[in-house]
Parts: C-alpha cells; sequence; structure tokens
C-alpha cells in the first residue's frame, strides 16, 4: 500500500537524516490528510483512492491512533523535562578516569575529597630509608596516589630483611633496595612518579635533596643519620615524620619546628650512650611493629598533605605491641635548642 509506504519513508529517511520528531509528526499529519482527503466521499473509492490503498475508515481510526500516541509522548516529553536531574559529578581536574576510580574510597571521605586527592597527586614526599619502617611507609604512599615519591637508601636487599621489609622480595636479594622499592611500588600504582636515590644521605648532598620534596619521612635505625635528617628539614624548613623501632615497641612523631612543633634535637639532645638503643640487627624485632609504625608514618603524611584530622606534630606516639597500649605525650619546642632555635650554629647546617 502506497499509504502505508509513504509513513515508512517519511520516517525513515527523517531519521537517517536527524530530522526533529515534531517534524516528522506534522509531515505524517499532513500525509494523512491528503490519504484522508483522497478517501472521503468527495473523491469516491476509484481513481487516486485505489492507488493509495485502504479505506476511509481504516484510516481515519489509524489517524486516531497516531494523534493518541502524539499526544502521550508529547505529555510524557513534558512530564521528563519538569523534572529535575541530579547535577552531574564533575570529575576532579588532572585525573583519568582509572585514577578516579582508583581513588574513589579516598575522594568520598569527607576530609580528603577531590581536592585532598589532588594534592596528594601534586605532593612531593622524600622517605629515607627502605627497610622495616620505609617498607610499608613507601607502599601506603605510593597506594595513596602520592604524585612524586623519592626515596634514598645505599644498602642492598639481604635475606634477613625480609621477616619485616615487606616491600621487597626474595627474588630481589642482592638488588639495591631503591629500585626493589621502586619495582614494587610501580606494580602497585603505575600513575606516580618515581624517584630511586641509590646512596647515603649526607650532610654534602641533603640540603640540594630536600629542595625537591614537600615533606620528608625518616625510616633510618641509626641516631647520627637521624641527626643529620633532622637538622637538614629544620634547615629546609620542611616538616619532618620520624618513626623508630626496636623489639616491640615503636614510637612516632612529627618534627616541625617551622610551624611551632619541637625538633627532633629539642626532644632527644643528647646522643644515646652505647648500647642504650641497640639496633634490630643486635636486638631483634618482631616482624609486624614496622608494618605498624611505618604505616602510620604514611597515614601522617596524609594527614599533613590533605589537611586532614590532627597530625602527630608537637606529639609523640608510644606504641607497646607486646601489650598492646599506646599512649601520646605532648612535646614543646626549646627556645634554647642548639639546631631549631633562634640562632643555630652554622657547624650543624648540612
Amino acid at each position: 500500500m502506497i499509504g502505508l509506504f509513504g509513513f515508512a519513508a517519511i520516517w525513515g529517511f527523517g531519521l537517517w537524516r536527524g530530522a526533529k520528531r515534531l517534524a516528522l509528526w506534522t509531515i505524517s499529519a499532513l500525509w494523512l490528510g491528503l490519504i484522508l482527503l483522497v478517501h472521503s466521499p468527495r473523491f469516491g473509492a476509484e481513481g487516486p483512492a485505489r492507488i493509495l490503498g485502504g479505506e476511509f475508515q481504516a484510516w481515519l481510526v489509524l489517524g486516531l491512533l497516531g494523534l493518541g500516541i502524539f499526544l502521550y509522548a508529547s505529555f510524557f516529553q513534558a512530564v521528563k523535562a519538569r523534572i529535575k536531574r541530579p547535577e552531574p559529578v564533575p570529575q576532579t581536574a588532572g585525573f583519568s578516569d582509572a585514577e578516579l576510580n582508583r581513588y574513589t574510597r579516598h575522594i568520598l571521605l569527607r576530609e580528603i575529597g577531590g581536592p585532598g586527592q589532588k594534592r596528594l597527586k601534586e605532593a612531593r614526599v622524600l622517605v629515607v630509608g627502605a627497610g622495616g619502617l620505609g617498607s610499608p611507609a613507601l607502599l601506603y604512599l605510593a597506594a595513596s596516589g602520592v604524585g612524586t615519591i623519592g626515596v634514598i637508601d645505599a644498602d642492598v636487599v639481604e635475606a634477613s630483611n625480609l621477616q619485616r621489609q615487606v616491600i621487597h622480595r626474595d627474588a630481589g636479594i642482592g638488588m639495591p633496595k631503591v629500585f626493589s622499592a621502586e619495582a614494587a611500588m610501580k606494580a602497585l600504582n603505575p600513575f606516580i612518579a618515581l624517584r630511586p636515590y641509590h646512596r647515603e644521605i649526607t650532610a654534602e648532598n641533603a640540603g640540594d635533596l630536600l629542595e625537591d620534596y614537600d615533606l620528608v619521612l625518616d625510616g633510618t635505625d641509626n641516631f647520627d643519620t637521624r641527626d643529620l635528617v633532622n637538622i637538614a628539614c629544620v634547615n629546609a624548613g620542611k616538616p619532618l615524620i620520624s618513626g623508630a623501632i626496636t623489639q616491640w615497641e615503636g614510637q612516632l612523631s612529627i618534627w616541625d619546628p617551622a610551624r611551632g612543633a619541637p625538633c627532633a634535637h629539642c626532644i632527644f639532645p643528647n646522643r644515646p650512650a652505647p648500647g642504650m638503643v641497640p639496633t634490630c640487627a643486635e636486638a631483634g624485632v618482631a616482624s609486624p611493629l614496622p608494618g605498624i609504625i611505618g604505616t602510620m608514618m604514611a597515614m601522617e603524611a596524609l594527614k599533613l598533605i590533605t589537611g586532614a584530622g590532627e597530625p602527630l606534630r608537637g606529639r609523640l606516639m608510644i606504641h607497646d605491641a607486646l601489650y598492646a597500649e599506646t599512649r601520646v605525650i605532648g612535646l614543646k619546642r626549646r627556645g634554647d635548642c642548639a639546631i631549631c632555635g633562634t640562632a643555630p650554629p652554622a657547624s650543624h647546617k648540612p
């Protein structure tokens, strides 16, 4: 029937050309009007009516059905337009879809959200030591999306490290720790930049090294290196998150005299006597303890970067894993401190 073919042609060609629905309905109504006119008693059932096919009553019913569909569709569109749609969630600037999916659990946290995750991506954090404390700290900094992570350590992976240094693998024995850590962090999060430094941190290179970073984590296990890093951070005005462990006990604080907190020298001004603070190699250490303290170091870093919560600035946390006790004590900066006082001696500068 030419009449039905006409409707099919109108809608098929119109949809193919992207015509508006209202225009298609209008043309269809005109075509139906022409068909009804031809089938009206004025023209009779002969001539054009036979070519178009059908009967007047049938076409009239079809027209009324089409009118009903048109009115329903119009009403539905009007109701739909009145419904207020929720605003689309804006994409956090600088993040790919894969990153947004990866960091969703952070972004859902009110204290972090999109802005906090963006600050994490823009942050530059240096970790001194890729051992027991550095291992969990590095892994969680990487997982959290810290944009640039530097790690400095002169040691290589040894079999005795693997009892607690969870960033390394048995296959990496003999490999420099910084490269072993780099591989693990890259496998965990390919969206971050990593800077491994296979060397010792010294008085000569500490100042230049710290210029590239906003925050420092110290997980080393000897007093001389801790003292050196503390001095470098004081002179650079950078916050220092420092953890320490021995046997079953660990401690953690943020040394930050530039923001009113004490530096490490304020609280520990004297070098410990020989044998007073044995290393892990000398006294042993419970395997999960570095994970507990190192992970908390990463948490403090996340809080400092995002501005969430209350960091351990000006407070010292002491954790006794053997008896599952944790206590926090307040600390005050010493005005006469030789490192962070008003006029530190030049000999203390790295």
